[in-house]
């Protein structure tokens, strides 16, 4: 089997990495995320070559449903500029698209599924890699993790050497012990490096953008510090509240949903040390550095260091009266190491707020006059992508007065919205997921290490909130915090 790795991948003869055929098997392919991002994502990289020709994609789904009734369904070109539908990039989704009813538990299907598998490659005359796409609620993890390797779909594919890779969506577990659970069984038939778990927020253009600021603007590197930084903020707000999604979020809650995942990543990224070296593997490894740097909040810690809110009809969406379900999760951690001992770092997210907005702030220390504004660097990742840089600087005038002013760089405006060819100028975040997954690379996926030590992070604050509901602050929609 192939065992390349991200730090190895194939390249063309102009240095570009190379396109490899591959077979993308979507289980859950006629749900939510499906038909919201997955297709339109595979449309545009289809329509753009950015997959190879001979790709196909298999739905998976326990209903009778024909490739033309499923497209039908879907907004296909959401991420265009004009939301304008190619026909070319159209007919390539129709050519690739192929559907397969089967029951996810019976394993005497997923026999047939390998059939038809051998048979695309065999029609093909290639030797395809398979990438499986758990699009699926948690709890049919493991049956089809089990399933694929006992009937000998998490090998390589009959005809030589090809890899196999299996994509997981959040969460990777309930807590820290049920994480290990599923970590053991994982691995007893995929290995660490076919495994790419996804979290989308790391694949946003912006949060790409912060290692190659770090990286590539020396003027920050020697204040990147406890010296020169008092505090750094990590806000996840939505407007949306669970819009339905009662049965999955009733028992899961804002602090396992965001905090231990796409937050987590994201303070990893901004206050690790750069990777020594260019690879995934230093990435990953200077992510598990700083992640087992961080402190878990003793008991007594909890009550002063955590905020959890419920927004005032969550009950009532839930028909549950004395559900304690968080639907807003705030903790402030300190990272235990030379570089930023003692500075405060604050992740908070919740449901149902005034505004959507995911932004890192960095607050600098004061300098001298202490009521002047404070001075902030801001990774905003959405909606309005971009880095703002907020400094104090002299009023006009003859009074020594102070005023914050903005040094705004925002996409739409910096690379006009598109590139040269009329699309967008950045890809959808389950674009670079994909055509990662599609190529091997494991940068921007979570490695079995940072899924336990995330977990352990937060695992005495789940405990704590779930001998009561001491604390449990009852919220309106629309709320601009929680405090």
């Amino acid at each position: 089997m192939n065992t390349q790795t991200s730090d190895q991948l194939p390249v063309t003869s102009s240095g570009a990495v190379a396109l490899e055929p591959v077979i993308i098997v979507i289980f859950g392919i006629t749900g939510d995320l499906a038909q919201r991002k997955l297709l339109p994502a595979l449309y545009h990289l289809l329509k753009d070559g950015l997959l190879h020709e001979d790709t196909v994609i298999l739905g998976i789904t326990r209903r009778s449903v024909t490739a033309e009734e499923l497209l039908e369904q879907v907004e296909l070109c959401v991420n265009e500029v004009d939301k304008v539908c190619d026909p070319a990039g159209i007919h390539k989704v129709q050519k690739a698209l192929r559907m397969h009813q089967m029951s996810l538990i019976d394993g005497a299907e997923y026999d047939e599924l390998l059939t038809m598998l051998n048979a695309i490659e065999s029609a093909q005359g290639i030797c395809m890699n398979r990438l499986y796409y758990l699009s699926i609620p948690p709890q049919m993890f493991e049956p089809i993790v089990k399933n694929l390797g006992q009937h000998g779909l998490s090998k390589s594919c009959q005809h030589g050497n090809a890899a196999t890779r299996l994509l997981v969506e959040k969460p990777f577990g309930y807590d820290l012990a049920s994480a290990q659970t599923l970590i053991d069984e994982t691995g007893e038939w995929f290995r660490e490096d076919q495994l790419f778990r996804i979290d989308h927020y790391v694949a946003k253009e912006t949060v790409q953008n912060i290692l190659a600021f770090r990286l590539f603007n020396p003027l920050f590197a020697s204040i990147w510090n406890r010296e020169h930084i008092a505090s750094i903020e990590i806000t996840a707000y939505e407007e949306i509240s669970i819009e339905g999604r009662a049965v999955f979020y009733e028992g899961i809650g804002a602090l396992r949903d965001f905090v231990q995942s796409h937050l987590l990543q994201l303070l990893t990224v901004v206050t690790m040390e750069l990777p020594d070296g260019d690879g995934s593997k230093a990435v990953h490894a200077a992510k598990q550095t700083l992640l087992q740097a961080i402190k878990p909040l003793q008991a007594d810690e909890i009550k002063t260091r955590t905020i959890r809110g419920q927004y005032d009809t969550y009950r009532t969406e839930v028909d549950n009266p004395r559900t304690n379900t968080e639907t807003y999760a705030s903790m402030t951690v300190e990272v235990d190491n030379e570089r930023w001992q003692g500075v405060p770092m604050t992740i908070r997210t919740g449901k149902a707020m005034a505004r959507k907005q995911t932004d890192i702030r960095i607050v600098f220390t004061e300098a001298g006059d202490t009521d002047s504004a404070r001075n902030e660097l801001v990774f905003n990742i959405q909606p309005d992508e971009g880095i703002s840089l907020h400094l104090n600087a002299k009023k006009p005038g003859f009074a020594d007065e102070l005023q914050s002013v903005v040094m705004d760089f925002n996409y739409s405006r910096s690379f006009d919205g598109s590139n040269a060819t009329g699309q967008p100028s950045h890809p959808d975040a389950y674009e670079r997921v994909l055509v990662d997954a599609a190529r091997g690379d494991h940068t921007l996926f979570t490695t079995s290490q940072e899924v336990m030590a995330a977990w352990r992070i937060v695992e005495n604050v789940l405990i704590q909130w779930s001998k009561s509901d001491d604390g449990l602050i009852i919220y309106p929609k629309e709320s601009e915090s929680v405090k």
